[in-house]
């Protein structure tokens, strides 16, 4: 029912420009119609005065029909649950993104490119921008570009929950520290924080309609370039919509332990605001394969009901659907992942080696979903 409801509400926005467009068209034909026949001089005044309100009538539909683009039946056009929907948009440029990831979630939302005007991905700060060129030459990406936020990079240094300094470049290949987190980010050579924002990094800021943090390693991809002053301050300052997507699991050494909310709170740490939206994954994973996660200190991240805080009707949501609100964001829970073969040691005996089923984001699942949030906000 709510999707028969959602249906009904886009085709709704038709009424007044189809009634409008034959109201107009009637009254204009047999305005002319009558003046044609009946060509009296006391009724022109009427036939005058039902003419230019054909007119007006027809023209005002027109008008607003010309406002519409029809959008056709594709994987575009699906729900992130697969349906097929129908759905119209209001004529115009199509947004420009920026996006703050690791060279692993910057492939996976790369198909991005397809439905934008630009896509603006800004390596983390202590990456080299060379190292992202030679991964997209793979591949053939439109309207996707890769900038760097510093001249050269920078060391990022992170500080664990039992005193522990590391490079974040470190963390994810020393399973001595799989059971911590980070409790502290911040860069070796602390002036690298006064460095000055390049101009295309601020122009691809100022221009954008959305920017999506993720997906990608929060102390590794999201966070460091938030170390860099005039980064935070533009990119906070944004009038863009800020999309945050949560990572599928939490990750040893860095996030173990936390929660959607713990997310957000290191977001709003070290960014200085809320994302507008977090996208968290809804699908669940089977015993063994979250047995296998457990024995590496993984865990999936998934909205507890201790989260949830409070609700707010979503912008566009016609249907009147309450979202969750954590840390001041609307957190919205979507497929957004799939099953990936992949072989590894078995618990048992770490000689052999077994098949076993492990989730990724979805390139299309995910694609679909930040357009369909696009489109509604």
């Amino acid at each position: 029912m709510p999707t028969f409801s959602r249906r009904i509400s886009r085709l709704s926005h038709l009424v007044v420009p189809i009634t409008l467009s034959a109201v107009g068209g009637a009254a204009l034909f047999f305005g002319i119609v009558s003046l044609l026949a009946i060509p009296i001089t006391p009724l022109l005044w009427r036939d005058a005065l039902l003419i230019i309100a054909g007119f007006a009538a027809l023209g005002t539909g027109i008008w607003q029909f010309s406002g519409m683009a029809m959008l056709p039946i594709s994987e575009s056009t699906s729900s992130p649950d697969g349906e097929l929907v129908f759905g119209f948009g209001q004529a115009g440029k199509p947004p420009q993104i920026v996006v703050l990831s690791g060279g692993a979630g910057m492939l996976v939302l790369a198909s991005l490119g397809d439905h934008v005007a630009r896509m603006t991905c800004i390596v983390p700060v202590q990456d080299p921008v060379e190292y992202y060129y030679r991964a997209a030459g793979l591949f053939n990406f439109q309207n996707v570009y890769y900038v760097t936020p510093v001249p050269a990079p920078l060391d990022v240094m992170a500080t664990l929950d039992d005193g522990t300094v590391a490079n974040v470049r470190h963390l994810s290949v020393n399973p001595q520290i799989a059971e911590h987190h980070v409790t502290r980010l911040a860069l070796r050579d602390l002036a690298g924080a006064a460095t000055p924002l390049p101009r295309l990094v601020a122009e691809a800021i100022r221009d954008a309609d959305a920017i999506i943090l993720g997906p990608g390693g929060l102390f590794e991809s999201l966070l460091p370039n938030m170390l860099i002053d005039s980064f935070r301050e533009a990119v906070s300052k944004s009038a863009a919509r800020k999309l945050y997507i949560c990572n599928l699991m939490t990750e040893p050494g860095r996030t173990t332990g936390f929660s959607v909310a713990d997310h957000i709170r290191e977001i709003k740490r070290y960014a200085g605001f809320a994302p507008d939206y977090v996208l968290v994954n809804v699908q669940r994973i089977d015993s063994d394969v979250h047995q296998l996660y457990a024995a590496a200190h993984q865990s999936p991240v998934y909205l507890s009901p201790e989260e949830y805080e409070e609700t707010a009707v979503l912008p566009g949501d016609r249907d009147g659907q309450r979202r969750l609100v954590i840390e001041g964001s609307v957190v919205i829970e979507a497929d957004l992942a799939s099953s990936v073969i992949q072989y590894t040691a078995t618990l048992d005996n770490p000689d052999q080696s077994r098949a076993v089923h492990v989730l990724r984001h979805d390139a299309d699942k995910l694609t679909a979903t930040v357009l369909e949030l696009l489109r509604r906000t």
